[in-house]
């Protein structure tokens, strides 16, 4: 295996982003976003999750943090709006990456050992 690919791969693969995406509520607030397409306040992605807008606000800094989301103050309000471009980029290299360093395909796994699997 080519070290400097699995070393892009490491890059790629940040705890930071993986941390962002792998709750529940993260995921349904990336959604949210994603279906509104505009900005929105913090009060307003509450309403719509059952946790209070405090539990909201530490979401959304940890998606900001990850690179997932942008931030813009308006007023006393901040919106959020989905970094779509950085996601779908970050998604991409990471694709791309595994199939630069694993090509190819497994072997094709027998019947008998997915059924020792189950």
């Amino acid at each position: 295996m080519d070290r400097r690919c699995c070393s892009e791969l490491d890059k790629l693969l940040s705890p930071l982003f993986f941390k962002a995406l792998c709750e529940t509520n993260r995921l349904k607030i990336v959604s949210m976003l994603t279906d509104c397409k505009t900005p929105l306040a913090v009060g307003q992605i509450a309403e719509k999750l059952p946790v209070d807008s405090s539990v909201v606000s530490r979401h959304l800094a940890i998606l900001r943090d990850a690179g997932i989301v942008l931030a813009r103050k308006r007023g006393k309000e901040v919106h959020y709006f989905l970094d779509t471009g950085k996601l779908i980029g970050s998604l991409r290299a990471i694709a791309d990456a595994f199939e630069a360093c694993c090509p190819e395909v497994c072997p094709v796994i027998d019947d008998e050992w997915r059924k020792r699997e189950r």
